[in-house]
Order: structure tokens, then C-alpha cells, then sequence
């Protein structure tokens, strides 16, 4: 009986999780869906939280059942804040497929070159969208004109690039050739680009 209520409890989050969801996204303005999914989530688990304590039907449960019962849902608010938005929301593989059917099913391969550097930023506003995140993240900061790395955001980078340059594939499937190109992406970089701020062409002088 007990495994029973457990789905029922689970269920019951589930509806919680969707109902504050869909009311937080239509009524209340996002800055960040990242963060907002993650706020919806830590919302709904309170409200959980207060609800299998209060009906009647959980109390069969023990204290430390329904703690556990939290805990399931903290992590299920969690996977499905990153899985369901976050992912749909900045996914490249999503707007291929919605891409491809916007445009009847299929595109010339040589032409999503074209797609991705004219359509793709422009329709996804996503220049507007990771600057926002950042922003929002702490991660740079916006002075006269140029984007700033803050110390946050260095220590990210950091971490970021130590994990990509040793914990990433050595030899990953790209089309039909298997590479390490991603290890080290900027190595194909120009070695002085003109779109540097003065102060940073001052410094690496």
C-alpha cells in the first residue's frame, strides 16, 4: 500500500511542478529560464512538501519517509528543470529539427553554414539570450562598450577549459571522422582578431 501512495505522492508533485510552472512562465516576468525552471522547481517542492504533510492520506508515511520523499523530488524538479526548458530553450539540435520542418522537411547541407551564422543567431536572439545569462550568472560585466570577464566568470572559464582540454572525448564522432578538434576549439582561432577592447591589446603589449 505504501509503494501506492509513493507513486501517488510522486504524481502528485509532478501536477504541483507543472501547474506552478505553467502559471510562473505566463504571469510573472523570466530573466533566465535556466534559473527560473530552477526557482519553479524549489517552489513546487516546498508546496509538496507542505501538502504531504497536511493530507490525511500520507500519513502512513513515517518523518523520515517523507523527508526521503522530499529529497526524490528535489532531484526530479532538478532533471526536469535542465531537461524539459533549459534544454529546448538553448539547444542547437532542437532548432535543426525545428528548422528542417519550418522548411518542409529538408535543406541542402552546404547551405546550414549560411543557416547558423544568418538565421540561427538572428531568430534565437542569441547573442541578446547568453549575454543576458551572464549578466545575470555574474560572470562579465558591460563598460563603455566592451564585455568584461569578472573574477567569477574567469575561474568558470578555467575550470571549463581544464575539463574540456582532459575530460572530453579525444576522438569524437564528427560527420564521418573521428577527431579532437572540440578539445581545443579556439586553436583555429585568429591570433589577433580586431575586435579586442584597448585595454586588453594595452595589457598584451
Amino acid at each position: 500500500m505504501k509503494y501506492l501512495k509513493l507513486l501517488v505522492a510522486l504524481f502528485l508533485f509532478v501536477i504541483t511542478l507543472c501547474s506552478t510552472y505553467v502559471i510562473y512562465i505566463n504571469y510573472f516576468k523570466v530573466d533566465v529560464v535556466f534559473y527560473a525552471s530552477l526557482f519553479v522547481g524549489l517552489l513546487s517542492v516546498i508546496l509538496f512538501s507542505i501538502l504531504i504533510w497536511v493530507i490525511p492520506f500520507f500519513n502512513e508515511f513515517s518523518g523520515f519517509e517523507k523527508i526521503q520523499q522530499i529529497i526524490i523530488a528535489l532531484l526530479l524538479g532538478y532533471v526536469l528543470a535542465i531537461s524539459l526548458p533549459t534544454v529546448i530553450d538553448r539547444s542547437l539540435s532542437f532548432y535543426i529539427l525545428e528548422k528542417l520542418q519550418q522548411r518542409g522537411g529538408g535543406i541542402l547541407y552546404d547551405k546550414f553554414a549560411y543557416i547558423f551564422t544568418n538565421e540561427y543567431v538572428r531568430e534565437s536572439k542569441l547573442v541578446d539570450i547568453r549575454i543576458t545569462e551572464q549578466l545575470q550568472s555574474g560572470t562579465i560585466k558591460v563598460e563603455n562598450g566592451c564585455i568584461w570577464l569578472t573574477k567569477k566568470g574567469d575561474a568558470i572559464a578555467s575550470f571549463s577549459k581544464f575539463f574540456r582540454n582532459n575530460l572530453l572525448p579525444k576522438k569524437r564522432l564528427l560527420l564521418n571522422e573521428y577527431t579532437d578538434q572540440l578539445v581545443d576549439p579556439f586553436a583555429r582561432s585568429d591570433q589577433m582578431p580586431d575586435y579586442l577592447c584597448k585595454q586588453i591589446e594595452l595589457k598584451s603589449n
